[in-house]
């Protein structure tokens, strides 16, 4: 599915590229793993070949796809609507962990709208972060604009 020197998304870590592929020998027998550095901090992920579609392994998305996220967040709806804040926590963490753009793209959406309505908890206020991080990396790898640039875009989006 990859090759070295692909772009691939690794849910929850971010944008990475493919540095090797190597055989390892694990309890006795021998997997095959992509072997990924994530852009942003250089980490070092294994992921096994046979596993990478069941734990979201992806290529980054493509140019057409970015318009489509720019009109989820223009949705002045709440997508996850549960009162609780440590359950909407959970349902974010989620989305999140799917690994797709369009779901990570409906948390960034939400947290910022609840954050004109209330105070957001602490967890949601770093998953607001994290959402934030992993949608601006892989839109900056896809449109090719500057991160100062697309922060402000997705920032008047929601009038900030």
């Amino acid at each position: 599915m990859f090759k070295v020197g692909d772009i691939a998304v690794y849910p929850a870590h971010g944008v990475g590229k493919i540095v090797a592929i190597e055989i390892k020998e694990v309890a006795g027998d021998k997997y095959t793993f992509y072997v990924m550095n994530i852009l942003e901090n250089n980490m070092k992920v294994m992921v096994p070949t046979n596993n990478a579609n069941a734990v979201g392994l992806r290529r980054v998305i493509s140019n057409d796809m970015v318009p489509k996220i720019f009109d989820i967040f223009r949705e002045k709806r709440i997508t996850v609507d549960s009162q609780t804040w440590n359950r909407r926590f959970r349902e974010y963490t989620e989305k999140i962990k799917t690994g797709s753009v369009f779901e990570i793209a409906e948390v960034l959406k939400d947290l910022f709208l609840l954050k004109t309505q209330k105070e957001l908890s602490f967890g949601e206020r770093k998953l607001l972060d994290t959402a934030r991080n992993l949608l601006l990396k892989e839109l900056v790898i896809v449109t090719g604009k500057e991160k100062e640039m697309l922060e402000k875009e997705i920032n008047s989006i929601f009038g900030k």
